[in-house]
């Protein structure tokens, strides 16, 4: 006869310490209580295998990174057996497709990344381990939207669409269950860190980097500049900071330099550099470099140095109008990870009547333009993905010109909306967010707004808002900049209807000047009129963990409120 266990004290502890330890382990494990925490919970019923006792967030987390690569292998397949068949398409179709080659190729190297880190550990990862895993899985969300926008913006590309558009729904879905099975089991509760101190305030000395180079590249730098760029002194607590440098070589348009041309000087840089031996420096004297510069990712460390705003400027004109797509009309782009650029002007000189024509695509992770201007109309500046800082900029444009999906903050920046054609008004920012799990948004503190000149001197009033929803979990915080009388007492514009009203974050904090009042802006659900403690979440030091990578560049910036 079996023993009763109830009749031992110690047996009736031991079940009663053990029940709660079942209870969560049958409700916590299986895929329907897993899938709550995701955006998708049906679909990703769907996609999770069947629980057994041993699996867990952990488990089907892998799980759902192994599909995604898969999937993301497919549709690269998919693909490629369009553009073999290109023949009937337009040429603006083929470079919808082509973009999204592109970016399944940039989704499956992101994606096996993140495979290498989470199939390591079954535990929370450190802040920044997780910041650059969800960063990641972030921006496969973000290229595989960018390929549905260029497919849906292309009207000859109807024939190919339902075939790409349907597989690509359901890729967007898993990879959302990605990266929220990523959120739940491997993000630390408080991922991101509050500022301690802002210890980077620097001293400028006319505003370039202190490079530390060999012999030779000093005197090859000394040689061009004649010794008159005095560089910038960077100043901490613990003496002075200064920008190793591993190589230079100097493009000059009179010949004078290594190189005339800004694309051979890129192709002269090194592969794959992990940065230890320092940034390959890049200086580009003053000259109008009419080129369409692509930066690709093996470029890493690389840093271009101008001789000022107005000074070095890269200028094109691609657009929508003349058969671009978005995502291939910059003039300048870059996706190579720690890039910095210094003391450069970047153009689209294609006018508002041409629309969509971007100045730079930045889609390069820990990224820096510093003292720089983007002067272009609509889509100025497209902050894809990644992570971004700007400082000390110049952005010129109309509609949405600041726009995309990075964790982009813009510090000590000018923005300086233009006229536009009749008939539009000024966005200054788009924001891209699609999932409310991605770590991205658009954050500019301690900057200015105010009318370009040709705004200003123009007798027109035109509309001009602090930004409009672009995707459906829209976020962008203003914080301690100035507003000109130019932003409308509402503040922000609607994109169309209500959409993305009650799920976009829009926030302003401490803001001055004639247009920051709030006692008139929207009433959405979306729209917050935020404190300090909230405010910190988007400087420096939280949004982008920028004490960690900022410092090595020399760029100023402040780690937390001002």
């Amino acid at each position: 006869m079996a023993k009763n266990l109830l009749n031992s004290p110690f047996n009736i502890l031991r079940i009663l310490f053990l029940l709660p330890f079942f209870f969560i382990q049958s409700s916590s494990d299986t895929p329907s209580t897993i899938c709550k925490s995701t955006p998708y919970p049906s679909y990703c019923n769907t996609v999770l295998p069947s629980s057994n006792s041993s699996s867990n967030v952990f488990d089907y987390g892998r799980f759902s990174v192994r599909k995604s690569i898969s999937t993301a292998r497919k549709f690269q397949s998919l693909i490629e057996k369009y553009l073999r068949n290109s023949k009937s398409l337009t040429i603006t179709a083929v470079r919808s497709l082509e973009d999204c080659r592109y970016l399944a190729q940039s989704n499956i190297d992101n994606l096996i990344s993140t495979f290498q880190i989470v199939n390591k550990t079954s535990q929370t990862l450190s802040t920044l381990q997780a910041d650059d895993i969800q960063t990641l899985l972030s921006a496969i969300l973000t290229n595989t939207q960018t390929c549905i926008d260029g497919l849906q913006a292309t009207a000859s590309a109807w024939s190919v669409r339902n075939g790409i558009l349907t597989p690509l729904s359901n890729d967007t879905r898993l990879y959302s269950v990605s990266l929220a099975l990523f959120t739940k089991g491997w993000v630390p509760k408080k991922k991101k860190r509050q500022p301690i101190h802002n210890w980077k305030k620097l001293k400028l000395q006319n505003g370039n980097l202190n490079l530390k180079m060999s012999a030779k590249n000093e005197a090859i730098y000394g040689a061009v500049t004649n010794n008159n760029r005095r560089l910038l002194q960077a100043v901490n607590d613990n003496g002075s900071d200064q920008v190793l440098v591993s190589d230079i070589v100097i493009v000059s348009q009179d010949g004078s330099g290594n190189f005339t041309a800004i694309n051979d000087a890129v192709a002269a840089a090194p592969n794959n550099t992990n940065g230890s031996n320092g940034y390959f420096l890049i200086y580009i004297t003053a000259g109008v470099y009419e080129e369409y510069i692509s930066i690709a990712k093996n470029k890493r460390y690389l840093m271009m140095l101008g001789d000022g705003i107005n000074q070095t400027i890269i200028t094109g004109n691609h657009s929508v109008v003349d058969g671009w797509t978005t995502f291939n009309s910059p003039t300048f782009a870059v996706v190579a990870p720690n890039f910095v650029a210094v003391n450069i002007t970047f153009r689209n000189t294609a006018g508002p009547i041409k629309h969509q024509a971007v100045a730079v695509r930045n889609g390069a992770d820990l990224s820096i333009f510093y003292s720089c201007s983007f002067e272009a109309y609509q889509d100025t500046l497209y902050v894809h993905s990644l992570r971004q800082f700007y400082r000390e900029c110049d952005i010129y444009g109309t509609v949405d010109f600041i726009f995309g999906n990075a964790a982009s903050h813009f510090q000590n920046c000018n923005m300086y909306p233009r006229l536009p054609m009749s008939n539009q008004f000024n966005a200054i920012t788009a924001q891209g967010r699609t999932d409310p799990n991605q770590n991205t948004g658009i954050s500019i503190h301690n900057c200015t707004i105010r009318a370009a000149d040709d705004l200003a001197n123009s007798n027109i009033t035109i509309r001009t808002y602090l930004g409009r929803p672009w995707k459906e979990y829209s976020r962008t915080v203003y914080m301690q900049s100035f507003m000109d009388s130019l932003i409308i007492p509402a503040g922000w514009s609607i994109w169309s209807g209500d959409f993305a009203l009650n799920t976009s974050y829009y926030a302003e904090f401490n803001n001055s000047g004639p247009g920051s009042n709030t006692t008139q802006r929207v009433t959405w659900p979306g729209f917050h009129v935020i404190n300090a403690t909230d405010a910190a979440n988007f400087t420096v030091s939280a949004f982008l963990l920028g004490d960690d990578w900022i410092p090595q560049t020399g760029v100023p910036y402040t780690g937390g409120l001002m």
